[in-house]
């Protein structure tokens, strides 16, 4: 048994260590830098230490299509990201099955873990693989899908450790699928009864979550106009065994602020309209300009000047101790702040300062929390709750009529002037 795992991201590296370390496996990235730094022994996610990466003996990578010709098994883990316009950009994953398609061979199963919409692998995955292959799907090659359950920066449910869904093209490939992640995941596997169902499991995980913290953050948006702190409320409510913790907030990244418009998609495609979820995501994707426009009639009550404030965000990432920037929603407040006149200044001692500065418009990042300039801020939003800010007093951060706004509760409330 020979695997090829085509995309090292988040999910592609460690998945690639785990079968690495039982089977001959090749990593393999179209981006040539990264496998290079791959085989420095560094990962820039921070996923995999230098340690990690050498106990991944069988594990070699590669950056050319020739290599990975030898195997057998093919494991697909690419961005399955949305467009401007919230609908499915398939690119990455369509390239990739080009690539595997021109190094298929008889015999061969490839398997995918981007997260898709129901059909995506038979419907649009398949066709091409074929198409590029010259071979003929269920007869000549066979498919999988295993959904990915990473989750970036957790240290404590790594991939062995998180229980996963497996499926095949046919009950035989199914259960070969099923073996094969068997043998690395300690957790156990849970075997689908079709790639169908396996792909709807994924998506529908990301859009439960998804519409559970729009219920809270709109009761934030509620509470916040009655004068009555959510986390109050929150912490009261929770009193009651079955009350789901959830907590207000941003919601970006990869899979929560990205996998209900899959799915949406999908469903409009058959001519259904989905209600709750799209409402949902409505709630969540205007949380950002809702902090950045609460934080200003802040800033009016305490007498300051809104066009040319100088207003300090506490990071960029999409969540804690964790470089992942993707998708990350701080960038709307910042965008906010800036259409209302204000100078912002964003600080993520996470973050990659380059990564930053391409993916938002070349927004410029301030690394050490030691340069941050005391006393001088307008206004202090906390936008992700890094362990690092922990040492950070916020009041000593911002002016005498400065206000302090801290979206994720890090902070005691007797130290701030509002938060969701």
């Amino acid at each position: 048994m020979r695997i090829a795992l085509v995309g090292l991201g988040y999910v592609g590296l460690p998945l690639a260590a785990a079968f690495g370390k039982v089977y001959e496996t090749i990593g393999f990235d179209i981006n040539e830098a990264r496998i290079e730094e791959l085989r420095r022994g560094y990962d820039r996610t921070l996923e995999l230490t230098t340690e990690q990466l050498k106990e991944a003996t069988k594990l070699s990578f590669t950056a050319s299509l020739d290599d990975i010709r030898s195997a057998n098994i093919y494991i697909i883990s690419v961005p399955t990201p949305v467009d401007q316009h919230k609908n499915p950009d398939l690119t990455p994953l369509l390239k990739a099955s080009q690539s595997v398609g021109k190094a298929l061979g008889q015999g061969d199963i490839v398997i995918y873990e981007s997260t898709v919409y129901p059909g995506c692998t038979e419907e649009d995955c398949v066709p091409i693989l074929e198409r590029f292959s010259g071979l003929k799907f269920n007869v000549d090659f066979f498919c999988g899908y295993s959904p990915e359950r990473i989750n970036p920066g957790d240290k404590e449910h790594t991939v062995s450790k998180i229980r996963k869904v497996t499926s095949g093209s046919t009950p035989e490939i199914a259960q070969q699928v099923d073996d094969l992640y068997k043998s690395i995941i300690t957790a156990g596997t849970y075997k689908a009864s079709s790639i169908k169902v396996a792909e709807a499991a994924k998506v529908i995980e990301n859009s439960q979550r998804d519409i559970n913290i729009a219920f809270v953050n709109e009761l934030s948006l509620i509470f916040g106009k009655m004068g009555i702190d959510t986390s109050d409320v929150l912490e009261a409510a929770g009193t009651k065994w079955n009350f789901l913790p959830f907590r207000p907030g941003l919601v970006g990244g990869h899979c929560i602020g990205v996998d209900p418009y899959y799915l949406t998609y999908k469903a409009e495609s058959i001519g259904y309209h989905p209600q709750v979820i799209l409402s949902g995501r409505r709630v969540n994707d205007g949380m950002g300009s809702y902090v950045a426009s609460q934080t200003v009639k802040l800033m009016i009550k305490h007498g300051n000047r809104i066009d040319g404030a100088k207003v300090l965000v506490l990071g960029i990432t999409f969540k804690e101790n964790c470089p992942d920037i993707r998708n990350s929603r701080v960038i709307d407040i910042v965008d906010e702040l800036r259409e209302f006149g204000c100078a912002v200044e964003v600080c993520d001692p996470w973050a990659n300062e380059a990564e930053v500065a391409h993916e938002y418009n070349g927004l410029k990042l301030t690394k050490e929390i030691a340069s941050l300039k005391r006393g001088s801020y307008d206004a202090l939003i906390v936008a992700v709750s890094h362990k690092l800010f922990a040492e950070i007093k916020p009041r000593s951060l911002v002016s005498e009529n400065g206000v302090v706004f801290d979206v994720k509760g890090f902070f005691d409330k007797s130290e701030v002037d509002g938060r969701l």
